[in-house]
């Protein structure tokens, strides 16, 4: 029997068939076009998913379960959807809609930071360790944690929220309403509004040159690409940032204690560049400084693959 994966995002409906040896060997893909109804995007999925059987050569009798990650919070005992502000999804009876087209099919919901999580966790960085924790330094900061296998998410599967960790008292204003949080100093988009900043206070600077002159150019790279020319106040912006992915990295160590903690997203594409600084700032932070065995601080290895395989291996 297969499993079926979904990574549902704003962007696109990727669907995969997963084997038992945790493979991907046959995909669907449609773009998501937003804004759409749920009724309308359900029925993508479905396609999606019967071109990910044609393409494994399977027939969707030999399906044994879809799993689905989605954008927000789910409420897995009922199969639905409450929210996803992406979306535009409110109470959507996601289970339903499936079964509308793949009857007697059992249907898994999950978060897809914690989809991408386990799926890293089982097939990825974290394969053969006993507890890890995904941190995807995106448009926000996602992330998960996998316990033995299993994905930890509290009593109302709304734990793992990594990134609404607050960090700096009366800080940036950040769209749950709270100040301060994580995300606003470590994801793509916070490094964005840092180089932006630096760059009008700092004319001389080489990523003006990066950005062609025109600021609306600075992405999530071109401080990382200017420090590496030599540029001083990109630098500056590189090792703030650095500063900024470590207070809540080392938090992570401290409270969680974890085999691993692995990076993904769009600037972890930097590697050992963000990993190396990345490692010194969290070894002389955390409190287990003097413990014999630590938390390993490495890169994700599945890139957008580990969403598909962790829907699939949902399980509740």
């Amino acid at each position: 029997m297969y499993k079926i994966g979904v990574d549902l995002g704003g962007t696109n409906i990727v669907s995969g068939v997963v084997n038992e040896k945790l493979e991907i060997i046959g995909r669907g893909k449609l773009k998501t076009n937003l804004p759409r109804s749920a009724e309308d995007i359900f029925a993508d999925i479905c396609e999606t998913i019967r071109m990910a059987c044609v393409d494994a050569g399977v027939e969707t009798s030999e399906i044994e379960s879809i799993g689905i990650g989605t954008p927000g919070s789910v409420n897995k005992p009922i199969g639905r959807i409450e929210f996803s502000n992406n979306l535009d999804f409110h109470k959507v009876d996601a289970e339903k809609l499936i079964h509308k087209e793949f009857p007697g099919i059992k249907v898994y919901l999950e978060n897809d930071a914690n989809s991408a999580a386990l799926g890293e966790a089982l097939a990825g960085a974290g394969k053969g360790k006993k507890s890890f924790v995904a941190v995807t330094l995106g448009t926000g900061v996602g992330g998960g944690f996998v316990l033995n296998g299993q994905i930890i998410t509290g009593c109302n599967d709304a734990g793992g929220e990594f990134g609404h960790i607050a960090i700096k008292f009366d800080g940036e204003m950040c769209n749950c309403g709270r100040r301060g949080c994580w995300e606003q100093y470590a994801s793509a988009t916070a490094i964005i509004r840092q180089t932006k900043e630096a760059m009008k206070e700092h004319k001389e600077s080489l990523m003006w040159e990066l950005c062609d002159g025109k600021i609306e150019n600075a992405s999530g790279r071109t401080a990382f690409e200017a420090m590496r020319r030599g540029d001083e106040i990109a630098k500056m912006v590189v090792d703030n940032y650095i500063d900024y992915v470590a207070i809540g990295t080392t938090d992570i160590v401290n409270m969680l204690q974890p085999d691993i903690i692995c990076f993904g997203g769009g600037i972890a594409n930097e590697g050992e560049n963000l990993l190396v600084p990345l490692r010194e700032r969290v070894r002389a932070l955390r409190y287990s400084r003097y413990a014999e065995i630590q938390t390993e601080l490495v890169k994700a290895e599945l890139g957008n693959d580990a969403g598909i395989i962790g829907a699939a291996m949902v399980k509740y």
